[in-house]
């Protein structure tokens, strides 16, 4: 089965060409199952029956996995038995009426208004990391991209005059606007922050870390928990809090979900809708609290 699977990730990659991300997932929840099998002295993929599978999803669920978990493993099942029955290894697809365990929809954690500019005012600062730091809060904040797509963006990819920035993954682009208040961030950035950070003409991202070198995700994740302290918000602030907090925010006043949806990269409007249900959520939760007989 080791063999299979390292087909199948071989044919994700050239075929689907999904992420590395996506990848890893697939192996590691794959290598899980095959070690589970070989535990019962399965290892050929043609004997495998949906019996055994859902002996390792009730396993899972013994040992303590998350529903989410187990949905992503079942999903990495489906995945592979079906890529095997296309390539006609097996005859059957013994994955095709695994059911996924329901998942409480958790809503996404958001800052307030207020929250968001305290944190945005914190780096304020002249030095060239504080000045990063601005402009890295403040565009993230204004586009509502991914900490991926800030942390690889190019300076080919913002366009200062006419404030919008280009987001391109291995299937799409889309382009998003921002504002003046990112723009002169940027600006100040580019112009007196950059260049002290920088010292490779070669060096094509925006914004690097303080020796010149790609960021990571785990360095901003640092970055903006140390000004989330800073700031005294006690919310549990995630890479991924302002990206929330820009879609929250433009649907309470008053943004199409559609045009959001379009902002920030999601497939499915499904995806988007989400933050039309927290502004409800915020609405009810006002409303208690304001009405007199709330």
């Amino acid at each position: 089965m080791t063999q299979e699977i390292e087909n199948f990730i071989m044919y994700m990659r050239e075929e689907r060409h999904t992420s590395e991300n996506t990848e890893l997932s697939y192996e590691r929840d794959l290598k899980k199952l095959c070690q589970f099998l070989a535990e019962q002295d399965m290892e050929d993929v043609e004997q495998i029956s949906e019996t055994m599978l859902n002996s390792y999803i009730l396993y899972l669920e013994k040992i303590g996995r998350k529903a989410s978990t187990i949905s992503r493993s079942i999903a990495s099942m489906k995945a592979f038995f079906h890529y095997l029955a296309r390539e006609e290894r097996i005859e059957h697809d013994p994955s095709e009426n695994l059911k996924a365990p329901k998942i409480e929809k958790k809503l996404p954690e958001i800052l307030t208004v207020e929250e968001t500019e305290r944190l945005l005012e914190q780096p304020s600062g002249t030095s060239p990391k504080e000045l990063r730091d601005r402009a890295m809060l403040e565009l993230l904040y204004a586009t509502g991209i991914r900490v991926s797509e800030l942390i690889h963006l190019k300076i080919s990819e913002i366009n200062l005059n006419l404030e919008f920035v280009t987001c391109k993954d291995a299937h799409k682009e889309r382009v998003v606007p921002f504002g003046d208040k990112a723009r002169e961030a940027v600006l100040a950035y580019l112009e007196n922050g950059r260049p002290f950070l920088v010292d490779d003409d070669a060096c094509e991202l925006l914004f690097t870390n303080c020796s010149g070198k790609a960021m990571s995700r785990q360095g901003f994740w640092k970055l903006i928990k140390h000004y989330g302290a800073m700031a005294g918000i006690e919310a549990d602030i995630t890479p991924h809090t302002l990206r929330h907090s820009f879609a929250a925010h433009l649907v309470s006043n008053g943004a199409d979900l559609h045009s959001v949806q379009e902002m920030l990269g999601h497939s499915d409007i499904a995806t988007t809708q989400v933050y039309n249900a927290l502004n409800q959520g915020r609405v009810r939760e006002v409303y208690k609290k304001a009405h007199p007989r709330g």
